[in-house]
């Protein structure tokens, strides 16, 4: 009876060793750059609140802090309920995933990459 004893690890441990490895967020990115696109898409999907709250504190000027209660209270309502939603963070976070691996593939920077595509053929 031959046994034989292969030095290289199965594939499948390499696959789930990498895909750990890839989805290992590092400090800066759990506090800093998630939030980042968190913020950037709340407030898109918050528009109509930014919108209201925006042409309140024009309108009103130098009284905004006064005048602007309710929008100002109705956008932190909204932005808030994005922010403690751990269904959004796990979006945001696999976007994020997502960026970072392109860039790691390709070593262009998702802004740089973005902009270089042609806008009419």
């Amino acid at each position: 009876m031959v046994i034989e004893i292969s030095a290289e690890p199965s594939a499948s441990r390499c696959q789930t060793w990498r895909h750990r490895r890839e989805q290992h967020l590092r400090h800066v990115e759990k506090d800093v750059l998630i939030p980042k696109i968190m913020r950037e898409k709340a407030r898109e999907r918050c528009s109509e609140q930014v919108q209201d709250f925006t042409k309140c504190c024009k309108d009103s000027g130098v009284l905004m802090v006064v005048k602007c209660r309710k929008e100002n209270s109705a956008l932190k309502d909204c932005l808030t309920s994005y922010y403690k939603d751990p269904a959004f963070y796990e979006e945001c976070k696999m976007e994020y995933l997502k960026e970072r691996e392109e860039f790691r593939r390709t070593g262009i920077p998702t802004k740089k990459r973005l902009q270089k595509l042609p806008t009419s053929m």
